[in-house]
């Protein structure tokens, strides 16, 4: 899911003559994906952003097995928990509340079972699913203070749909630190801005349409000003695969254990930290079109602007006013 923002504008230079600051441009890869950072500073901060982005790893990860998140998920709760795992399970329990379980990060049993965790895809009937729920539900975990995790049913916890985005904001966190007032951080495709870019303007980013290749000549459904605000998409349209004639879509609804079947293809939310776009944006990929219109009425804190499928399978869209005040030509 984090491949559908591309950052449109290249900046360069110093904000005026008097201006010791100029744009600093870190880029690489972490979590499985590259990054983009750049940043109006007269110092560059690519280390000390390295050396966090290991520190998260070593927490969140769940392809680090010597990470804190592997080794809970392997039973040893025993272990002190740090800062990055709390505030993101924190997170995590109370989008899923809100949510009533539509987000849901014990979903991983699940997501392998169909074929989108690292293993082999597995034969899955109706018995086999009904067995699998027994292994979800965020309910069945919490903290002992904020520094140890209750687990007594041992379900897998998995931060992939929330982590990036967490990712993004202590980047953010890191800068502002450093009384870095203008950047633009992307990570997997989910970013923050802040201030301005070198040209005095606020950070342009556009939207990818929702196909299954990119075409460098026509691939942004549209372009968006960003300003002290965090963005992150979600979509089903690149992780698929068809069995028997039918499509499986790599989101899954924790409460059926069955991958979606609805028209939504894919959901840009706006927020003010990156975490918490990160997460609606899955959560609304699972909800459907009609319920997360109804979820963002009742939630004004949030923008959002969905791709959807019409009855003779064209593109439609629709998106807050909020969301429409940011879009730019």
């Amino acid at each position: 899911m984090r491949y559908l923002i591309f950052i449109v504008c290249l900046f360069f230079g110093c904000k005026g003559p008097q201006s010791s600051k100029s744009l600093i441009h870190n880029v690489g890869f972490a979590q499985g994906t590259s990054y983009s950072i750049k940043y109006m500073s007269s110092e560059d901060y690519h280390h000390e952003i390295d050396s966090l982005l290991t520190v998260i790893d070593n927490s969140l990860s769940t392809y680090n097995t010597n990470s804190l998140l592997s080794q809970l998920n392997s039973g040893d709760t025993s272990l002190l928990l740090d800062t990055h795992f709390v505030r993101v399970f924190k997170a995590s329990q109370h989008i899923s509340s809100l949510s009533d379980g539509l987000f849901d990060f014990t979903v991983a049993p699940l997501v392998e079972a169909w074929g989108f965790g690292p293993d082999d895809r597995q034969e899955v009937d109706s018995l086999y699913i009904a067995t699998l729920l027994q292994e979800v539900g965020y309910q069945d975990l919490w903290l002992r203070g904020d520094s140890l995790l209750s687990n007594p049913q041992q379900k897998t916890m998995d931060f992939n749909a929330l982590a990036q985005g967490y990712t993004v904001d202590v980047i953010a966190e890191l800068l502002d630190s450093h009384f870095v007032s203008d950047y633009l951080i992307e990570l997997g495709g989910e970013l923050r801005a802040k201030g301005l870019n070198s040209r005095n303007k606020k950070w342009r980013v556009g939207i990818d349409k929702p196909s299954n290749e990119i075409d460098v000549n026509d691939r942004f459904q549209l372009i968006l000003n960003l300003n002290d605000k965090s963005l992150a998409t979600s979509g089903n349209y690149r992780n698929f695969y068809e069995k028997d004639g039918q499509i499986y879509s790599h989101t899954i609804n924790p409460k059926t254990a069955y991958p979606v079947q609805h028209s939504l293809l894919s959901a840009t939310v706006i927020a003010d930290d990156c975490m918490t776009a990160d997460a609606y944006a899955t959560t609304f990929m699972v909800m459907g079109l009609e319920q997360t219109k109804d979820f963002l009425s009742k939630h004004p804190n949030l923008e959002a602007f969905l791709i959807f499928t019409d009855a003779d399978k064209n593109w439609e869209n629709w998106s807050t006013e909020g969301f429409k005040s940011l879009v730019t030509n």
